[in-house]
């Protein structure tokens, strides 16, 4: 579920993939179009997948009518059913038309560079010499503003640990280099919100080895949102818990927050631990187990661990907020 909200939170659309043989909606689709609806994404694509299989029993028309059933109401009510089958390729140059026809979204080029890192990682190989020796290299998505190479950025909350001296959780940014811009196997010299990037910088690679910078935030130095430990949330459950089937005897409404309680917190593309110290009525007080970036203001998405899984259930918007130190 971590892994579908960070891709989500970088995203302008989204393709809501439903398998045809098997009925609608699964409990995983039901959690997907929550998060969907979360993120306030306003293109979604329904694909109905696997039509070669049910075809040939005539059940495709009975699922379109669930499918149809199932988006009622959502923002997903008036989007369009593509049934599709991937492992034959059939329809898939109608779901590229219709992905062409989607609106490109207002960037905002003016503000100061805000980059969304989703994957982080180091490239040189085992036993290169140190004169070959190059950067890490950091992957995600330019939200807003202009990155330039050559210019000095800053990753935020960067690198992450306890002081010594009070056990208290601390962190300190990074600051690097942009040495390189890439689009796919284009180089870029500059660039600019929509699509996915890799960056490469000036820093020592084990800084990025293995995903370390999941979820930071890349951009000018001293313009990028607070690093925070606490946050105090207006949040909002859904009225039932998704992601898990029922058998009967479980109850799928969603409890309220408890004081003590564990949640896996989402914030953009970050994931992160976060502990209920408070909780009256729609308000709660989380202190974040390990530092990281957001504004008031920001949407954040809770998460409770429910049969050895991470299970969606509710969002909250930040009111206000203590920076880590």
């Amino acid at each position: 579920m971590a892994t579908m909200l960070t891709g989500a939170s970088v995203m302008d659309c989204a393709l809501l993939l439903i398998a045809g043989n098997e009925t609608c909606p699964q409990p995983q689709t039901s959690e997907h179009l929550a998060s969907i609806e979360i993120m306030k994404l306003e293109h979604i694509i329904i694909l109905q997948n696997k039509i070669d299989i049910i075809m040939r029993d005539n059940i495709a028309p009975q699922q379109y009518e669930q499918i149809k059933e199932f988006v009622k109401g959502t923002k997903a009510e008036n989007s369009p059913i593509i049934p599709i089958s991937a492992q034959l390729k059939y329809n898939i140059d109608v779901v590229c038309d219709y992905i062409c026809r989607i609106p490109i979204p207002i960037r905002d080029f003016t503000c100061p560079p805000k980059m969304s890192i989703v994957r982080s990682f180091d490239i040189n190989r085992p036993g290169v010499s140190p004169e070959e020796l190059q950067g890490g290299v950091v992957g995600g998505s330019l939200l807003q503003g202009v990155l330039k190479v050559g210019e000095k950025v800053e990753i935020r909350p960067g690198m992450r640990g306890k002081n010594k001296t009070t056990g208290k959780n601390q962190s300190t940014s990074i600051m690097s280099r942009i040495v390189s811009l890439k689009a796919e196997k284009n180089d870029l010299l500059y660039a600019v919100p929509g699509g996915l990037i890799a960056v490469g910088l000036k820093c020592d690679p084990s800084l990025t080895r293995d995903d370390h910078l999941n979820g930071h935030v890349l951009g000018h130095p001293g313009a990028l949102p607070d690093v925070l430990e606490e946050v105090n949330i207006k949040f909002y459950l859904l009225r039932r818990l998704l992601g898990v089937k029922s058998d009967g005897s479980r109850k799928e409404k969603v409890s309220s927050l408890k004081k003590d309680e564990t949640l896996l917190i989402n914030i953009s593309a970050n994931s992160v631990g976060g502990q209920v110290l408070e909780k009256k009525k729609d308000k709660a007080k989380i202190a974040f187990l390990k530092p990281a970036c957001a504004s008031v203001g920001d949407k954040i998405t809770l998460s409770r661990k429910i049969d050895k899984n991470w299970r969606l259930i509710g969002w909250g918007e930040i009111e206000t907020c203590k920076k880590a130190s």
